[in-house]
Parts: C-alpha cells; sequence; structure tokens
C-alpha cells in the first residue's frame, strides 16, 4: 500500500519499530488552497536539517525504534482514500505501534481515529489542534470533506473530544458547539489562562490515559506557519504547540500534522511540522524510560 521515500533517524525495520511515520498526499477536497499533497515528502526534506540528540528529552533519534513506512498510494476520491487509509493504519494500531502521520488534508484523520479508538476501548479521548471548528456535517456537497472531520469523529467515534486553537467557523458552528457542550478553546483563552493551565483542564475533562491528537497546523498563527492550505490570522504560538505536544505525547496512541501546503512559503512550515513531530516522538520516547 505504500511506497518509499524516508524520514531521518527513522531507521528501524517495521517489526522492530515503536513508532510508524507514514504520508498520505491527498487534498481532494482541499477549499481554498491546494497542496496538502506535497507535505508529507516536503517533511522528510525538511528531517535533514535537524541534529539526531534532543536535549530537552535527553533523547537520541538514531537509538528509538522509528520507521517511515513511505506514503499511502494515491486514490482519486476521499472515500476511497479513506477506506485505504483504514485498511493500512489498522494493523499499525492492532500490533501495538503508534501511528504518526503526515497530510495532507484533514479528513484523513478520521480512520486513524477510528483504528486508535477500537484499541483503546472505553479509556479514549481525542484532542484536535485547529483554527477550524470542522463542525459541518457536509461542505460543498462532500460528507467526508476535510471541512467536517470533528463533526464525524464526534458523531462517529467519541464525543470524549476538546479542540484547542478555534477561531473560525459560520456561526452555525459556533451555536453547534455552545448547544452540544463541545470542550473547545480560542487563542484568546489559551493567552488568558496560560497553555498549561488549558492543559490541565484538558487531561481533566477528558479523564482517560489514552488519546489520539491531531495537529492541522493552521493551529499556528500564519506568521509561524504560512504554507497552508486555510490559513488563519490570531493563531497559536509554536512554543504553545510544543507544550501541547510535550504535555499530550505521553497520553497518545497516535498522532498526525496535517494541511501543510509548502508550495506556498519557503519551507518554514514543514520544518515546523517536522521540528514538531520530532518533539512528539521524543516526549512520547522518554516517558516510556
Amino acid at each position: 500500500m505504500f511506497h518509499k521515500p524516508e524520514m531521518m533517524d527513522a531507521l528501524s525495520d517495521y517489526g522492530s519499530a515503536r513508532y510508524v511515520i507514514f504520508g498520505v498526499p491527498f487534498d481532494g477536497t482541499s477549499s481554498y488552497r491546494s497542496g496538502s499533497r506535497w507535505a508529507p515528502d516536503a517533511m522528510r526534506q525538511a528531517s535533514a536539517n535537524f541534529e539526531t540528540y534532543n536535549a530537552y528529552f535527553d533523547v537520541d533519534y538514531e537509538d528509538l525504534q522509528i520507521h517511515d513506512a513511505g506514503n499511502l498510494e494515491h486514490y482519486t476520491t476521499v472515500e476511497q482514500t479513506l477506506e485505504e487509509l483504514a485498511l493500512a493504519v489498522g494493523p499499525i494500531v492492532a500490533d501495538g505501534k503508534i501511528p504518526i502521520m503526515l497530510g495532507g488534508e484533514h479528513s484523513l484523520t478520521l480512520p486513524c481515529v477510528k483504528a486508535c479508538a477500537k484499541q483503546a476501548g472505553d479509556d479514549f479521548g481525542v484532542v484536535v489542534l485547529d483554527a477550524h471548528f470542522d463542525l459541518r456535517p457536509e461542505y460543498g456537497g462532500v460528507k467526508y470533506n476535510h471541512a467536517c472531520v470533528s463533526r464525524h469523529i464526534l458523531d462517529e467515534i467519541t464525543d470524549n473530544y476538546v479542540t484547542i486553537g478555534v477561531r473560525s467557523g459560520p456561526k452555525e458552528e459556533w451555536v453547534f458547539a455552545k448547544d452540544n457542550d463541545i470542550r473547545h478553546y480560542t487563542p484568546d483563552d489559551v493567552r488568558e489562562k496560560g497553555i498549561r493551565k488549558v492543559l490541565a483542564e484538558v487531561t481533566d475533562y477528558l479523564g482517560c490515559s489514552q488519546i489520539y491528537l491531531s495537529l492541522d497546523m493552521d493551529a499556528l498563527d500564519p506568521a509561524y506557519a504560512p504554507g497552508l492550505g486555510t490559513p488563519e490570522p490570531f493563531g497559536l504560538s509554536d512554543i504553545e504547540v510544543r507544550e501541547v505536544i510535550h504535555r499530550l505525547a505521553p497520553l497518545s496512541v497516535g498522532f498526525d500534522i496535517m494541511e501543510i501546503a509548502p508550495e506556498y512559503d519557503n519551507g518554514q512550515s514543514a520544518l515546523l511540522g517536522t521540528k514538531l513531530l520530532r518533539e512528539f516522538i521524543a516526549a512520547h520516547a522518554a516517558s516510556e524510560r
């Protein structure tokens, strides 16, 4: 199902791997700027920039069991892509490994969350970092549009869900979130409370020991990540997102980084996304020592 370029420091074969990285270069429902299909390989290219040692966690990536499975084959429709992705990620989760997806558009998160939820059972929650609520039941006549992913997580998987960084959506989505008590934090909430207080509230609210963590890069302010499908000003900082990853990676049974569109900048979004991926792996690995 996968073909093969490689992330730096992904030196393990599949059998011995703890972390399995894979790309899904699909952006077929992108509604503003397409191009996230180029992100997985842009992130692999960016990975050559970084040292193998993470001083904060005293972790050397060359000592970790990281495998790069390559990219999922390209499919034309979102429905076919989600179906094939489910077939690909299910065995990774069933084998007790941590799937790390490089998107691609945010619609792709759904089958990965499903696979992790199936394995985790009731002790499971979802945290999504995103500028947008993504609570529409459909968009542009497409049910599984990238603008609908959180709605389908809530409807099809779990309501044990929090989103951080949200600041955009039609009035109907804000009303839906309020009427359904969907826990959400805007960047203003984060700055008023502080990210550590927000994270304490999030983990207390979810009350579980296993989560899926999804990072739509537009949660960040476009000053940090301009090369995105749907950039939205007044977002989170890179340090705030890093703090989320440091705190939640030890609880995470799956992770993704979505919606980088590298042709719209000079490589900085792919660099930041790749660095955050590496922070996730280091934080998770350090928690298992």
